[in-house]
């Protein structure tokens, strides 16, 4: 379900450019080619196809050989009162930021569980490790973060559980830009470049903002590197919580009505100051990070929110 509507800029969501590649979610295990080739045929000619993407292995690529067969096709689900299916399941249809289906590694190029990404377009100071997190975490758990600045400029590496998780962030983001409300207003351009690292385990030492170990919240903190996010926090029995951080991931099911930036704004900021929202879709469902500005008071949100309703009667359960 799409959840636009209030918060104009506030959405992580890309918008999406006609290609000629299209990108399904959502569908069954083990889809074969040929499947998704019957789905699009009458639509097109089919010229190439990419299939097992994503941590589930439920996501393909579908290239025509044309962007007027590509469009015909979305516009045609778009509109039509029964959806897109394989198998009896309905398959999510959108462009690919891609206008090719290309190999995605480069030759020798082993797929691991960590990303090698360079932020083109800006200083180490205009990309806070905070942003990284929010927008990497979109396509699953991330343990470990830690950036650096090196002669290709500014860079991070960062550790997801496994190579599967990364290869769909990697298809998902690279070539792709930050969301401008994330960065400094002086920045105009951002582009990311996205390969996979040798690296298995990221050592990381202290908690800074340079680098995060997510897994492991009692971590020594470098104090001269932070800005006060990751001080201890401690509940109101004076235990020291054991939360992973300042930004709660939300999974929204039963959505039998639209939840906007605003919905989420006005029932989080009952906890304290919310500072960021970003929602968007995966697998056909709708999820979205919240962001405050400590430990504690995400730690409250989660305790009182997770597991209810946002509308009475049952729907949109957390």
């Amino acid at each position: 379900m799409s959840s636009s509507g209030g918060g104009g800029g506030q959405q992580f969501r890309y918008t999406q450019t006609p290609s000629k590649v299209l990108h399904l979610r959502n569908l069954p295990w083990e889809c074969a080619e040929e499947e998704l080739v019957e789905l699009c045929k009458p639509f097109g000619r089919i010229v190439n196809t990419k299939s097992g993407v994503g941590a589930n292995r439920n996501q393909a690529f579908v290239e025509f050989t044309d962007v007027n067969q590509a469009i015909s096709m979305v516009s045609y689900f778009a509109s039509s009162s029964e959806p897109a299916q394989i198998r009896g399941k309905t398959v999510y249809i959108q462009y690919s930021n891609r206008q090719e289906i290309i190999n995605n590694k480069s030759p020798g190029e082993t797929a691991g569980n960590v990303l090698l990404v360079t932020i083109e377009g800006v200083q180490a100071s205009d990309v806070t490790i905070d942003v990284i997190h929010m927008v990497f975490s979109a396509f699953g758990y991330v343990h470990k973060i830690a950036t650096f600045e090196k002669a290709a400029g500014f860079q991070a590496l960062i550790q997801y559980t496994d190579a599967a998780t990364a290869s769909a962030a990697r298809e998902a983001l690279d070539g792709r830009s930050i969301p401008s409300y994330l960065l400094p207003e002086h920045v105009t351009s951002c582009c990311l470049r996205i390969s996979f690292s040798a690296h298995k385990d990221l050592n990381i030492k202290f908690q800074s903002n340079r680098s995060r170990d997510y897994n492991n919240p009692y971590l020594p903190i470098n104090y001269s590197a932070m800005d006060g996010a990751l001080q201890p926090a401690f509940g109101a029995d004076g235990r020291k919580l054991e939360a992973q951080g300042n930004v709660l991931f939300a999974s929204i099911e039963n959505m039998q009505y639209a939840v906007t930036v605003d919905v989420l704004h006005t029932v989080f900021s009952a906890f304290g100051t919310v500072q960021k929202i970003a929602i968007f879709e995966k697998n056909g469902g709708t999820q979205a990070l919240i962001q405050y500005p400590d430990v504690t008071t995400a730690a409250v949100a989660k305790e009182a929110l997770e597991g209810h309703c946002i509308y009475d009667g049952g729907y949109c359960t957390w």
